[in-house]
Parts: structure tokens; C-alpha cells; sequence
């Protein structure tokens, strides 16, 4: 039995998903792949075959289309970022230059009277235009040609390059078209203006397909690119590849641990929050199995690796994010593959239109066939479908802008229409991310003993020492405290005046000889079955105080989840944190589904079950360990207080980090993809109309012949209708919070 394994390329030179389409043909032709998937989206290839692929072999037959393939390696992603960077910068002055020209074709040909020598000037702005940035447009239809494929890029030249050249012959042969009875017009600025507006629409698209690479970069990055190892009897720093399971690493603190690895020497406070989304540090001890990406704080660790470098649990989510950007599919392949059918349309159109009128029609034969097919192919130039999409989409992102809304692309408008379920992280996404003082116990005076509290924890770098100096002001003289020291996951000590002072759990206390007997009944009892952290304070033996402490809701969370079942959308919370404390919280929301406890594998595998039953899922996180799950599910939303990598997988930013945010996004979806529909059908309705009419249809009826003037002027009245249906999101009804 044979064993199939799949690899993974980049793939450079493709402008739409029709090449994609075309890129996937070629490759399919190479009888030793088994199988073959090509992403526009995310720019890659994945081939399965027996054996690894040629890649030179694979490159030959890719060349004449355009494309090329590099291998998905760390390396060559930095190689392929920063191509795509030059492209993008590339695009931007081929965008530039084309609206230079653009500008006076446009004032002479639409916004001044007619004058004696206009037409050259037209010819000459307009072939500034098309030689120069839009003559990638006739490479690439050339390129597609010659291996018979067709995609946008032969639209535009088709449509581009005829009203060109009909315009030089009207141009150059005035006389001959008045011999015949035709009163030829110029479409300079047809061709000019529409490769501008196309140039513009492929740089929005580009930007927006360059910040969805960024999660990846960001995981990347995560990995240090050096590791100490212990090597004949000194450590020795290597490359990260380098490390393989067994060996022993040393990680000093303030360093990213750099693989998975089971402690064998130190104890420390490992921040697991990247990977958990948890704020508290964890107490790690001999050995407690740590994993890469996390953050040693204050320890010395010596480590013994448990996997390479490429087996971690980062790049376990490295993977999962990778595979589950790759699956998306952007609303604008739909127009992609429309156009794909519709060229070859539109050429069968038009040469049978030519034909039967050379064949069947009145004199002057050849003229009329000329004449009617210019006319189809005029009418049916994709400037409207061109703006179809980018128009919604621009103003869509824009009106969301305003709203604090930062949307990745069209994907992200495209989901947020139609979501039947919603999946919550807890930390950070539906509270606040940090712990608060909730309640305190104080066994003695407060005002004594505040200012030795605040001075003893003034010294400790602990989140829940930071939380309880906001207790009360800072007094205004602090008393000097001696021989402090930081228990490592338990607290810390310090005397002040003589005098023994604790802060910390009941193991802190117990050890500085506190009775059991005075920790048994309290208030703490009930903190701690709620979930909540407790600190004890202590003097000599005697319990001063004890405070409570615990993450609290978001403003606006109850209402946000109330507002999402009132839409018929399901709700749910996962979180890494324990149990007693996400029940709690899901309780106080009416949130009936909730699991805690959870690895970032869990909360994919729990989207996919979601996706699994026909639902389409959206997810609210902030953590890397959100990740995975944010760009398995169909909409992936973070808020701008989250961490930098789930600010990248996920496809939409609620900059004002309120909950509210999501109402306003599935409002803005919605609007957005019906004014895109409705802008998808104006398009095509005119080409529908049009064409017949253009083609002679009416003319056995009524005598009446569409002059490609008239089919250039409904052309544009179709981008006009387009325009103005997508302005009217601008004004778009969206909710608002109440009261």
C-alpha cells in the first residue's frame, strides 16, 4: 500500500481566484501528483503525492501562466513576505501613476466641450495608461491565453484593448466611417478610466490580504531563534532546529521558552496567558511540563525538551491557524468564477454577432458587423462588476471604522450577515482581563496597618499585589521594610520594625507558623467555592486581613449575549480557566452552554463540532491560545485589547473593546452584503439588457441600432447605479446600546 504525504508551497502571480482555478488545471496535468488544492486566499498550494514533487518540474509548467512556487518554509516565508511587500509597494506607484493620467482624461473627456484636437489628447493620456501600469493586464490575459485559461485580467484587456483600438481607427479614419453613414465616437477614457478603477481596486485588496499573513509572522516570532543546550559539559547556543526531544536547555528569566519541555532544575513563574489566556502566572516546580511560546519570569530553569522544534504546541497552532485561514473562501471568488464564465460568453457573443450581421445583414454589411460587435463588447466591459464588490466592501470597512469596528476584508462582512452561533472566550473577552478586589476581611485596624501592607506589597511584581494597592491611596510616608522575600507561588515576606509581615495564601501563612485553626472560618470560604483568589495578611502569627479577588464582566457583556439570543443565535462560553469560576460567570450572562478547563486543540475541535451540525460559528477572544479557534470559525472577532497574534487571526477588531461592538457587526454585515448583492445584480442586469440590444435585436422590430457611443454611455451609468447604491451605506441604520 502506498503512502501519500502532502506538502505545502507558496504560490506567487495570482490576481484573482480564476487563477487560482488555472494554477490548480496545470498542476492537476502532472501525472505523479494524487492531488492538488490551490488558495487564493492564503496563497498557497497543497499537493499530495507519493513521493515529494519536483519543484523545478512543477515551476516549468506554472511559468507560462505566470505563476510560481515556493516552498512554505520559515525561511521562505520571510522571502515571501518581502516580495510581497515590494509587490504591494509596486502596486501602489503602478495605482499612482495610472491616476495621474487618469485626471486630465478625465476633465478632457467628460468635463469640457468638445474642441479641435481632444481626441489626441484622450489618445495620448489614455496610452500613457494602458502601455504603462495596465499593460500587466494584456501579460497576464496573454499568459492565461497561452495556456487556455481565461480570467479578469482578459475581461479587462478584451474589454480595454477593443475600445482602444475601435477609438485609434475612429481617430485616424474619420472619413472612411462617414462614407458609410456612421458617425463614429472615441472611447479613450472607457479605457483609461476602468483600468485605473481596476488598479485601485487590486491595491485595497492586496492590503487587505497582507495583514491576514500577519498571524502566522506573529506565532513565528514567538519562537526564539536561539537555544542554550547542554553540550560536552557547557551550554552551548544553537540555532532553535537544532534542539531535539531529550536534550537539556537552560532558560534564564525574562526568556521565551523555546520548545516543550518537563523541568528538571529551578522553580519559577511561567506566564502561561499566550497560551491559555489566563492572567495569573503559574508556579512551575521539578518536574512541571512547560511549553514554548509561554514566558519564563523569575527563575532559572534547566529543562529536558519532550519534542523538536516543528512538534511543539506552538507549532501545533501554528498549523491549525495556518489550515484554517487557508479553508476560508472571500466573496470575491464568487465574482471570480462568474467572470470566468462570462468571457468566453461574451467572445461567443460577440463574433456571432459579427457573423450574422456580415452574413444576413443590410447593407453596409461589414460596418454593421463591426459596428454591433464593438457595441457588445463595449457594454459588456466589467467596469461594474469590477465595482461591484470593492465599492460595498470600502464603504462597509469604512462605515465600520467610525463605528470602531476594524474589518479585515470582505470575509469578514461575508460572515458576520448570517452567524448562528456565537462561542466566547471568558478572560479578557467577556471581563475585564484583570483582577479586582472583590471583598476584604479586616481582623484589626486597617489604618495601622495599611502602610505596612502597602509598603511590603510596593516590592512584589505579582498581579494580585498590583490589584491590592488599589485598595486605598498611597500613604503618605511608608515605613522601610528589611529582608524581603518572594515565595515563588506562594507570597511574600519582609520585616518592618522588628516585625515578621506576610502576604500571601494559606501555605505562606501556615509556614510562618499562622495556627491552621485561625484560616478555618471566615468569609474566605465562601470566595474560594465562587472561584475567587484569596491573599491572607498576617503579622507574627496573627491574621490582620484577608481580601478576595477575581476577574469581573465587561460593561455591556450581559446585554451583548441577551441582544445575540434574541436573534436566534446560539451562545457559548469556553475558557481555559476552572470550573467554578466559569459557571459562575455563565450563570450571571444566561449563558446555558459553558466548558472549562481547556487547551487551545479543545476550542477549535469545539468550533468544528459546531461547524460540523450546519452552523456557522463566530468567536469573541484575545489570547493566543483563542488563535486556532478564531480562524476555524467563519467570522473571528478580538478585541483591541487582545493579545497581537489573536489581533491577527482574527478577521474583525472591536477597537472600543465593548461587547456592544458585535451587535453593530452582524448590523454592518448584513447591510453591507445586501447593498453587494444588489450591486452584483445591477451589474449584470445592465450587461443582460444590453447586450441584445446591442447585438441588433430590436433593430428587425423598430430599425434601431445601439451606437457604441450609447453602449459606452450605459456601460457607465451601470458603474454610476453601483456607486450610488453603495454610498447608501453611509447612512446605514446600525444598533445602538441602550440605555
Amino acid at each position: 500500500m502506498s503512502k501519500y504525504t502532502t506538502t505545502s508551497y507558496l504560490i506567487e502571480g495570482m490576481s484573482c481566484g480564476a487563477c487560482a482555478q488555472s494554477a490548480e488545471k496545470i498542476l492537476s496535468r502532472q501525472k505523479e501528483l494524487s492531488r492538488v488544492s490551490v488558495n487564493y486566499a492564503s496563497k498557497k498550494v497543497q499537493i499530495t503525492a507519493e513521493q515529494p514533487p519536483d519543484l523545478e518540474q512543477l515551476n516549468a509548467a506554472l511559468k507560462k501562466a505566470g505563476f510560481q512556487l515556493l516552498p512554505s518554509a520559515p525561511d521562505q516565508r520571510a522571502v515571501a513576505r518581502e516580495r510581497a511587500k515590494k509587490k504591494q509597494k509596486q502596486s501602489f506607484r503602478q495605482l499612482l501613476l495610472a491616476s495621474l493620467f487618469a485626471l486630465p482624461l478625465f476633465v478632457v473627456s467628460m468635463l469640457m466641450p468638445p474642441f479641435a484636437g481632444d481626441n489626441y489628447l484622450m489618445l495620448f493620456w489614455a496610452s500613457m495608461i494602458l502601455f504603462g501600469p495596465g499593460r500587466q493586464f494584456f501579460v497576464k490575459a496573454w499568459q492565461q491565453l497561452k495556456v487556455g485559461q481565461s480570467n479578469m485580467d482578459t475581461l479587462v484587456a478584451l474589454g480595454t484593448g477593443t475600445a482602444y483600438v475601435y477609438s485609434l481607427v475612429a481617430t485616424f479614419l474619420p472619413n472612411w466611417w462617414s462614407s458609410q453613414g456612421l458617425s463614429p465616437h472615441v472611447y479613450f477614457e472607457t479605457a483609461g478610466l476602468l483600468q485605473t478603477f481596476i488598479l485601485l481596486g487590486r491595491y485595497l485588496e492586496g492590503r487587505a490580504k497582507a495583514k491576514a499573513s500577519k498571524a502566522l509572522d506573529a506565532l513565528l516570532d514567538l519562537q526564539p531563534p536561539t537555544v542554550q543546550i547542554w553540550q560536552h559539559e557547557i551550554w552551548t547556543e544553537m540555532p532553535l532546529a537544532a534542539a531535539q526531544a531529550g536534550d537539556r536547555l537552560l532558560i534564564r528569566p525574562g526568556e521565551q521558552i523555546p520548545l516543550d519541555a518537563t523541568i528538571l532544575e529551578g522553580e519559577s513563574e511561567v506566564d502561561e496567558q499566550l497560551l491559555t489566556g489566563e492572567s495569573l502566572p503559574q508556579h512551575k516546580l521539578v518536574g512541571a511540563p512547560i511549553w514554548a511560546g509561554t514566558l519564563n519570569q523569575t527563575g532559572r530553569l534547566v529543562v529536558e525538551a519532550k519534542k523538536g522544534a516543528d512538534q511543539s504546541r506552538l507549532a501545533q497552532i501554528i498549523e491549525l491557524v495556518e489550515t484554517a485561514q487557508s479553508s476560508k473562501a472571500p466573496i470575491q471568488k464568487l465574482v471570480d468564477k462568474i467572470s470566468g464564465i462570462f468571457v468566453p460568453v461574451i467572445l461567443v457573443l460577440a463574433l456571432l454577432t459579427a457573423l450574422i450581421w456580415f452574413f444576413f445583414g443590410p447593407a453596409p454589411i461589414w460596418s454593421h458587423a463591426l459596428n454591433n460587435m464593438v457595441a457588445v463588447l463595449v457594454i459588456a466591459c466589467p467596469c461594474a462588476l469590477g465595482l461591484a464588490t470593492p465599492m460595498a466592501i470600502m464603504l462597509g470597512i469604512g462605515r465600520g471604522a467610525k463605528l470602531g469596528l476594524l474589518l479585515k476584508g470582505a470575509e469578514s462582512l461575508e460572515a458576520a450577515q448570517a452567524i448562528d452561533a456565537f462561542v466566547f472566550d471568558k478572560t479578557g473577552s467577556l471581563t475585564e482581563g484583570q483582577m479586582k478586589l472583590q471583598a476584604e476581611e479586616w481582623r484589626q485596624s486597617m489604618a495601622h496597618y495599611w502602610p505596612a501592607l502597602y509598603a511590603l506589597e510596593e516590592n512584589s511584581e505579582h498581579p494580585l499585589a498590583k490589584a491590592l494597592l488599589n485598595l486605598s491611596e498611597r500613604p503618605s510616608h511608608l515605613p522601610k521594610v528589611d529582608r524581603f522575600q518572594a515565595r515563588s507561588g506562594r507570597g511574600v515576606l519582609g520585616q518592618i520594625a522588628g516585625q515578621t509581615y506576610a502576604v500571601g495564601n494559606r501555605q505562606l501563612l501556615v509556614e510562618q507558623g499562622l495556627d491552621p485553626k485561625d484560616l478555618a472560618h471566615g468569609p474566605w470560604q465562601a470566595w474560594e467555592a465562587e472561584g475567587q483568589s484569596v491573599l491572607f495578611f498576617a503579622v507574627e502569627r496573627q491574621l490582620i486581613a484577608a481580601f478576595a479577588f477575581s476577574d469581573v464582566l465587561r460593561d455591556g457583556a450581559k446585554e451583548t449575549v441577551a441582544a445575540l439570543q434574541a436573534r436566534g443565535i446560539k451562545t457559548y462560553m469556553l475558557s481555559g480557566d476552572q470550573k467554578v469560576v466559569v459557571d459562575r460567570l455563565a450563570n450571571e450572562l444566561g449563558i446555558a452552554h459553558a466548558q472549562a478547563e481547556l487547551l487551545p486543540e479543545d476550542k477549535i475541535n469545539f468550533i468544528k463540532e459546531l461547524q460540523a451540525q450546519g452552523l456557522r460559528v463566530a468567536m469573541l477572544g484575545d489570547g493566543l491560545n483563542d488563535a486556532p479557534a478564531l480562524a476555524q470559525a467563519d467570522l473571528g472577532v478580538s478585541l483591541n485589547a487582545g493579545t497581537g497574534v489573536a489581533l491577527e487571526a482574527a478577521e474583525a477588531l472591536l477597537l472600543k473593546n465593548e461587547p456592544w461592538q458585535l451587535i453593530q457587526l452582524l448590523d454592518l454585515g448584513q447591510a453591507s452584503m445586501k447593498i453587494l448583492r444588489q450591486n452584483l445584480f445591477w451589474a449584470f442586469a445592465y450587461n443582460l439588457l444590453g447586450i441584445p440590444i446591442a447585438a441588433g435585436l430590436l433593430y428587425p422590430f423598430t430599425g434601431y441600432l445601439l451606437d457604441p457611443m450609447l453602449a459606452g454611455a450605459a456601460m457607465a451609468f451601470s458603474s454610476v447605479s453601483v456607486v450610488l447604491n453603495s454610498l447608501r451605506l453611509l447612512s446605514w441604520p446600525i444598533s445602538k446600546m441602550s440605555a
